[in-house]
């Protein structure tokens, strides 16, 4: 864990070539502002009464704000920088009026913008103890903290410094989450394949899978209820097991899996949908078992729909005895889709199957499943998007 963020001096010497290497890792410099560490800095701001904020990462020779308000800007020079000071210290630093202390009288963000005359900090951590920046406020009037205050400073800095930390995290588990998804595309004589599955944060419970038979191809969809790291856990045992059974039959493979999930999951009151399929490259033959999924479909080269209906509940919830394997057949030109319910927060509301309809004939399977992915992250989807689409040539 990293130092308590209430440590008033430092545990250890600081070794700025450590830090850098530690927030390098973190991978958290030049992203995107984080909705949780701005809440963190509003609070801040709140709580003070100050006119600016920052969450300031030091990186080689700047300072980088991955959250700010009143400073105008993300990014200045760290060099005579606060923040710097504060890091090299390993403690809250508190300066009260800076055009009266000798250390900061000239500082160029004392004499110059933003003119600072008030400063308060308290250093970040990485988990390994590395300091790498601060949480400050700051002020063009000079004023005090007192004790409670530097406390409620420490706190906060304490909140950002578990929001970072936790977020590189999720970041390692969807590095290691996306080297589970396959990673090229099966090769099928006399079919075009494509996939994608996109992530409402960092990881996901959806999964998809694909690998050759001796006949064609096995494919599994799954949707495991709830997000974020448990339900992407549970959705790797579910691959993992499916993968372990290739040669078993489908209903005995799905039957399998739920064995594991319901080990795995016993205790968490959760459940998974999921397709799994075998398609017989020869016939266009697919044989399917639907656990509560209920959303494959064949457009046919005539343009109607035929929807695979489930014809089972899903995994999880002890109910096994009514599924069954069900057939469908791709001919010349049809194409089979299978998504997550996630795909239906993106495609227009009023005629999502037409909406579909016109982007596979627009772009073909690739087009439309580049297109479910743009519109995921154009449209920030709510839900994790996966969607699989098969097209027999003709």
């Amino acid at each position: 864990m990293p130092p308590s963020p209430r440590d008033s001096a430092p545990s250890t010497p600081y070794d700025q070539d450590a830090s850098q290497r530690a927030i390098e890792r973190l991978g958290v410099l030049d992203t995107p502002r984080d909705e949780r560490i701005d809440r963190v800095t509003r609070i801040a701001q709140e709580m003070f009464d100050v006119p600016m904020v920052s969450v300031t990462l030091l990186d080689r020779d700047r300072q980088w704000r991955k959250s700010e308000i009143g400073l105008g800007g993300r990014e200045a020079p760290r060099e005579d920088a606060f923040c710097d000071f504060t890091v090299r210290e390993g403690r809250t630093v508190v300066i009260s009026d800076a055009s009266q202390d000798e250390r900061w009288s000239s500082n160029p963000f004392v004499q110059g913008d933003p003119h600072l005359r008030f400063y308060a900090g308290h250093p970040l951590a990485a988990r390994g103890g590395e300091r790498i920046g601060t949480l400050c406020i700051l002020d063009t009037k000079p004023r005090e903290l007192d004790e409670r205050q530097r406390r409620m400073l420490q706190d906060l800095a304490g909140w950002v410094q578990s929001e970072i930390v936790a977020d590189s995290e999720l970041g390692d588990a969807a590095t290691v989450q996306r080297t589970l998804l396959p990673s090229s595309v099966p090769h099928l004589p006399g079919y075009e394949m494509a996939a994608t599955a996109i992530p409402a944060g960092h990881v996901m419970g959806d999964l998809y899978d694909w690998y050759p038979t001796a006949a064609g191809l096995r494919l599994t969809v799954a949707d495991v209820m709830g997000k974020g790291l448990g339900a992407a856990l549970l959705a790797a045992g579910l691959r993992s097991s499916l993968r372990t059974l290739p040669d078993r039959d489908l209903l005995s493979a799905v039957g399998e899996a739920e064995r594991l999930l319901e080990a795995d999951a016993r205790d968490l009151g959760t459940f998974a949908t999921l397709f799994h399929a075998e398609v017989d490259a020869a016939s266009g033959v697919v044989h399917f078992v639907d656990a509560g999924h209920s959303l494959a479909y064949i457009l046919r080269a005539d343009d109607t729909w035929e929807h695979l209906r489930s014809t089972g509940m899903p995994l999880g919830m002890g109910f096994a005895d009514g599924r069954a394997v069900d057939e469908a057949r791709l001919g010349d030109g049809d194409i089979f889709m299978v998504c997550s319910d996630g795909l239906l927060d993106v495609l227009d509301e009023g005629d999502p199957l037409g909406h579909v309809r016109r982007a596979l004939r627009d772009g073909g399977v690739d087009g439309a499943v580049a297109e479910a992915a743009r519109l995921a992250r154009e449209r920030s989807a709510p839900d994790d998007l996966t969607v699989l689409a098969i097209r027999r040539a003709g």
